[in-house]
């Protein structure tokens, strides 16, 4: 009999820090799932990014709108090599689990949390692939600031998570209805229940070692709760 390997959706928010997807913790995420034997395939939402930072000096240098902005999925398109897909183009039919590198991205282009808060308002389509995947059982994978993402969709499930030990997010997180919980840089908070997997990566990580230690954990957790 054919074993059958695990595929994960990666959802990218752009290609950097300040404005996009965290380099670093997209690039080891794949790592990650090629060295545990799965596969992947990484999505972005076409839209437009919040605003456009450069990243030497730290100035903004476009907002929506904006003719010099860019686009979120071209963005996340030079992370890997060009392999990505329109978020739309996502079905959860055809993977086990959907994971959310960090980076500013996730608060500002997946969700409008870096503004709003709380009451943030998600992306459409990154709203529906959540949605879609807990519903059919998907594992489902945030690091870093992402997690912020999954409480806005799901925290009416009373999810466990974490983001490591900021206190004012945590209190964010709560009054989404989700359930914070504190852990190190490169623990992994696992709500086996709802089949969610976080870990803090650059909430609190110092080096890209302890970022390769994290996102392998998470990673070795979602394939667990896949039974893999």
């Amino acid at each position: 009999m054919e074993m059958k390997i695990p595929r994960f959706a990666v959802v990218l928010s752009g290609c950097g820090v300040f404005d996009g997807t965290e380099i670093h913790e997209a690039v080891l995420t794949m790592l990650a799932i090629e060295r545990a034997g799965a596969q992947y395939q990484c999505f972005a939402p076409n839209t437009w990014q919040a605003r456009t930072i450069d990243h030497f000096t730290g100035n903004a240098i476009a907002i929506a709108g904006d003719e010099d902005n860019r686009n979120v999925l071209a963005e996340s398109a030079r992370i890997c090599r060009g392999q990505v897909k329109d978020l739309a183009e996502f079905q959860a039919r055809d993977f086990e689990g959907i994971v959310f590198p960090g980076g500013f991205g996730a608060a500002l282009n997946l969700s409008n949390f870096a503004v709003k808060g709380a009451e943030c308002e998600v992306n459409e389509e990154v709203r529906r692939a959540l949605e879609e995947s807990y519903r059919q059982g998907l594992v489902i994978g945030a690091m870093c600031i992402a997690p912020v993402v999954i409480a806005r969709v799901l925290g009416k499930e009373h999810i466990r998570l974490t983001i490591g030990n900021d206190k004012n997010t945590a209190a964010g997180l709560a009054k989404m209805g989700a359930l914070p919980e504190e852990r190190k840089a490169t623990e992994v908070c696992v709500d086996e229940e709802h089949k969610i997997v976080t870990t803090p990566c650059y909430m609190l990580a110092r080096s890209m070692v302890e970022i390769a230690d994290g996102t392998a954990n998470l990673v070795s957790e979602m394939l667990d709760l896949m039974d893999y």
